[in-house]
């Protein structure tokens, strides 16, 4: 197979979602090629999880993306973190395991996804996972699947000093928020398994591969191959031409998989014929619709020196790193993000619309702390972010990088949101117990306190979260705005399928690696052809009260326990 180049599916990115459509339709018999840029995934940087900081902004593990200047954010260019390794970007990412609300799968209906409420997406979810989890909502988790998903043993008592905080400031807990409950303050969720990242490439790759029918090959994709209306294949740089005998299957991530688009004549065309290209199919959607969360680490210094401050020193990681290499143990086996939190922002709101993630040491993303001595902070930001962007060509050369273009922060509405947010990010500090490791804050500091000055904090420090979709999203066929249809097929080309976050209509209430694994679950048995797996009709956890109360009463909070 790999020297005559031609296989029934040719699956371009090995990624979340490709490396789930690769393994199922290997399991079912048919002949698979998977096309991949980036190259392995070995090495501890990637492996351990503690070290998540480092493959994001390394070229060998990262497309090295940057958006243009971003006009509501200073005229900032931001970076734009994507795999371009084997596993993608769950072989870079925080390895956070959040599968968003409920309600963001029925609202994906409601716009046209039909057939991916959450009762027809839960199932996928379940045949996905592998949890490992103790109590929680046995009956909305899998036991059975390939994505081992772990908690951390949460050793350090800032966690849940956290949780207790945010419960005590009438948010309640929840046991486990990717069962019924998502609301709440709980334990966070990772793919990590055995002290190892658990990437989607471990998962599904790997065991597919080791099938006589699954290929993997290197090469940058140029374009699909069309003839007559029909995807044929996918031609390489260099001129190789991978043929497929049944479909093409777009896996390349909410970058470039609109990009690959565009530059086979799929796309706005207008847009395509300004780069010299031909017109096969005019999709306006695609590019557009672009989606992303944004975050600001709110940080304090700590009055007892309880944080991991004194590990990020050259001795302390060569000693997280040792222990890890020797045993996979220790502080090097978590990626520290070990409590979470998911609230309502005002009364109105549905379910959540702002997220937490706590870390036991103020440092930023990259690597680079914040203070030195020993501090904590919280990555809260709004969920729903009403703006959108787009992805658009640069050129017709496919080694050249699109343009990115968020266009975040361009509604009234996320200004407003992202102040509350800091704002009640603030409260639950000052509630006990975490309010009692507090010193002073850090950032955006006690100077920053109208909306104006948080505002200037916002645009100059909020970052990414790294959570790009939307690009292709997906809709009904007679959507102008849609590029492919509920059984992912790109609509106006036979034989061209396209799966992962860039489907996406809406962006999901949390972290994006779950239900980009999801999508490739789901499209695998659309593209083979079977009977979607029966729904489930598990009701999520609403606040009773929600349309008049924005936390619970210690009331409801004593009742609840």
């Amino acid at each position: 197979m790999t020297e005559q180049m031609e296989a029934d599916y040719v699956i371009v990115g090995a990624g979340s979602a490709g490396c789930a459509i690769a393994y199922r339709l290997a399991e079912a018999g048919k002949s698979v090629i998977v096309v991949e840029h980036g190259g392995s995934d070995w090495g501890p940087f990637i492996n351990m999880p503690a070290a998540l900081s480092y493959p994001m902004s390394m070229r060998r593990y990262d497309w090295g993306y940057r958006t243009e200047p971003e006009p509501h954010m200073g005229g900032r260019i931001m970076a734009v973190p994507r795999g371009k390794v084997i596993g993608g970007s769950s072989s870079i990412n925080g390895m956070i395991y959040v599968r968003g609300h409920a309600r963001d799968f029925d609202t994906w209906a409601e716009m046209g996804a039909e057939g991916w409420s959450y009762a027809d997406v839960l199932p996928y979810f379940k045949r996905s996972e592998h949890w490992h989890g103790a109590g929680g909502d046995g009956a909305f988790r899998g036991t059975a699947g390939p994505v081992h998903v772990t908690r951390g043993p949460q050793r350090n008592p800032l966690f849940k000093a956290f949780t207790e905080s945010g419960t005590n400031a009438g948010y309640g807990a929840t046991e486990d928020y990717n069962g019924q409950r998502q609301e709440g303050f709980g334990a966070f969720e990772m793919t990590v398994w055995k002290g190892e990242r658990w990437s989607a490439a471990k998962a599904y790759l790997r065991p597919a591969l080791k099938r006589p029918n699954c290929t993997l090959t290197r090469g940058l994709v140029e374009r699909v191959e069309i003839v007559e209306g029909r995807a044929t294949g996918v031609r390489l740089a260099g001129g190789k031409l991978i043929r497929a005998r049944a479909e093409v299957i777009l896996s390349a991530g909410p970058i470039n998989s609109p990009k690959i688009l565009m530059l086979s004549g799929i796309g706005p065309a207008k847009h395509v014929i300004e780069h010299g290209l031909p017109v096969l199919a005019d999709r306006p959607g695609v590019g557009a619709n672009l989606q992303d969360h944004l975050e600001m680490y709110i940080q304090y210094a700590a009055t007892q020196p309880v944080s991991l401050a004194p590990y990020w020193s050259l001795w302390g990681k060569a000693l997280v790193g040792t222990q890890w290499m020797l045993t996979r143990t220790g502080l090097g086996a978590s990626n520290n993000f070990e409590a979470c939190g998911f609230i309502r922002s005002r009364a109105g709101i549905e379910y959540p619309d702002i997220q937490f993630h706590f870390l036991p040491i103020a440092v930023r993303y990259d690597g680079k702390t914040a203070a030195a001595g020993h501090g904590f902070q919280a990555h809260v930001g709004p969920m729903r972010s009403k703006s959108r962007g787009a992805v658009t060509l640069r050129s017709a050369n496919p080694a050249e990088a699109p343009k990115i273009n968020f266009n975040y922060m361009s509604q009234a509405y996320d200004w407003e949101e992202f102040r509350t947010a800091i704002r009640l990010t603030r409260e639950i500090f000052a509630t006990d117990p975490i309010a009692s490791y507090v010193d002073h804050e850090i950032q955006p500091g006690a100077g920053a306190q109208s909306d104006a000055e948080l505002d200037a904090v916002i645009r100059e420090h909020a970052e990414s979260a790294y959570h790009p979709c939307g690009t292709a999203r997906m809709g009904r066929r007679d959507d102008p705005m849609a590029v492919v249809d509920p059984e992912t097929r790109v609509i106006g080309v036979e034989g061209l399928r396209l799966a992962d976050s860039s489907v996406f209509p809406l962006i999901p209430n949390g972290n994006l690696n779950a239900p980009s694994i999801m999508v490739g679950e789901k499209a695998a048995d659309h593209i083979l052809g079977r009977a979607p797996l029966p729904r489930e009709n598990l009701e999520p956890w609403i606040a009773p009260d929600w349309q008049a109360s924005q936390r619970e009463s210690h009331a409801q909070a004593a009742a609840a326990e």
